[in-house]
C-alpha cells in the first residue's frame, strides 16, 4: 500500500500539505518513580515536544513521507520551543508569531504504576491584528499548496467562524480543505464546502453525517475507538481492526492518513485500509512504525453497511 500511493503521488508532481493549528502546544513530559500527593515528587527525566492536533498531523505525514508544512500561531518562549522540536525533526514550520505565550500540556507519568497525569494550560489570547497577520500568512501558504488541514481547537479571542473564512480562501485558491475539528468552529466551516469533514469524538454522537453532508461538506469520516466510518453522497463504508481497535488507535494518525486520499482520488476503501492501518501503527506522537503498517494494511476490514 505506502509503494502503492508513492508511485502515484510521483505522478502527479509535488504533493504539499499544510496543516494548520490555532491552538499549538509545547508539550511537556515529566518522569518520575512515583507520584506522591502533598509532597514534592522528584523528577527522573523531562521531554519537550511540539503539540497540537496539526502538529501532529503534520508529524505524521512527514514521518510517512509526504512533503508538509506546519503552519499556525505561537508565541514566546514556548513558541520558540516549538519551532526548535520541528527543526530537529526535520518538519518545514511558519508559524505566524504572536504577543502572548503558547500553551504547555504538562504530562506526569508515575514510573511505579504507568499511569499519567495530564493539565493542559488555557490557550493565549489572539489579538485583531495577530489573526491579519495570520490570514496573511496563510494566504501565501495557499499559493504552493495542494492541501491544507484545519486542525483542533481554538485560542481565546479567536471567533468561532474562522474555519469557515480559511475554508473560504483555500477554495478561492483551488485548494481542497480537510477540517478536523467540532462545537461552533465545526457548524460554520461545513459550510464552506470542505472536501472531508471530521468531527471532534465528543461530537460524533451530535451531528448528523448525513446533514453535514447536505450543508456542504464532501465527505465525513467518523472516528471512534472501534471503528472509522465514511460517509457521502455515493454510500457508506466502515472500517475496523481485528484484534486492535480502541484507545491503542492514535487518532492524529488516522486523520493524516485520511488526506492522501483526498489528493489522490483513492477509493473509499483504499482511504479507509490506509487511515485505519496508518493509526494503529502510531505512537502516542506521531512515531510511525513502518513494518507494523506493512503488516496492518492486510488486516483492515472494510464493508458497506447495509
Amino acid at each position: 500500500m505506502r509503494a502503492d500511493w508513492q508511485a502515484r503521488a510521483a505522478g502527479k508532481g509535488p504533493q504539499v500539505i499544510v496543516t494548520v493549528t490555532l491552538n499549538t502546544a509545547l508539550g511537556v513530559h515529566y518522569q518520575a518513580r512515583q507520584v506522591a500527593w502533598d509532597a514534592t515528587n522528584q523528577v527522573s527525566g523531562v521531554r519537550y515536544h511540539a503539540a497540537g492536533r496539526g502538529v501532529a498531523v503534520a508529524r505524521v505525514l512527514h514521518t510517512f513521507g509526504h512533503e508538509v508544512i506546519a503552519a499556525g500561531l505561537a508565541g514566546g518562549s514556548a513558541g520558540e520551543m516549538i519551532r526548535a522540536d520541528l527543526a530537529r525533526s526535520a518538519i518545514p514550520a511558519d508559524f505566524t508569531a504572536i504577543g502572548r505565550e503558547s500553551r504547555r500540556v504538562l504530562e506526569v507519568r508515575d514510573g511505579a504504576s504507568g499511569r499519567r497525569l495530564r493539565f493542559s494550560e488555557p490557550g493565549p489570547y489572539i489579538t485583531t491584528e495577530e489573526l491579519g497577520r495570520f490570514a496573511a500568512d496563510y494566504r501565501r501558504w495557499l499559493a504552493g499548496a495542494t492541501a491544507v488541514v484545519l486542525c483542533g481547537s481554538l485560542p481565546a479571542g479567536m471567533p468561532p467562524e474562522i474555519y469557515a473564512t480559511l475554508a473560504t480562501y483555500a477554495a478561492e485558491a483551488g485548494v481542497p480543505a480537510i477540517l478536523d475539528a467540532g462545537g461552533p468552529a465545526l457548524r460554520h466551516g461545513v459550510t464552506r464546502r470542505p472536501a472531508l469533514v471530521i468531527p471532534d469524538p465528543g461530537d460524533e454522537a451530535g451531528p448528523d453525517p448525513r446533514a453535514l453532508l447536505a450543508e456542504g461538506a464532501g465527505a465525513v469520516a467518523l472516528l471512534s475507538g472501534r471503528a472509522v466510518r465514511a460517509v457521502t453522497a455515493a454510500g457508506q463504508w466502515r472500517a475496523t481492526l481485528r484484534a486492535r481497535g480502541g484507545p491503542c488507535w492514535s487518532r492524529d494518525a488516522l486523520v493524516a492518513g485520511l488526506v492522501p486520499g483526498v489528493l489522490l482520488g483513492w477509493s473509499w476503501p483504499d482511504r479507509l485500509r490506509h487511515a485505519v492501518a496508518l493509526g494503529a501503527s502510531a505512537g502516542a506522537e506521531g512515531e510511525v512504525d513502518l513494518t507494523a503498517y506493512e503488516r496492518l494494511v492486510a488486516e483492515v476490514r472494510v464493508r458497506r453497511p447495509g
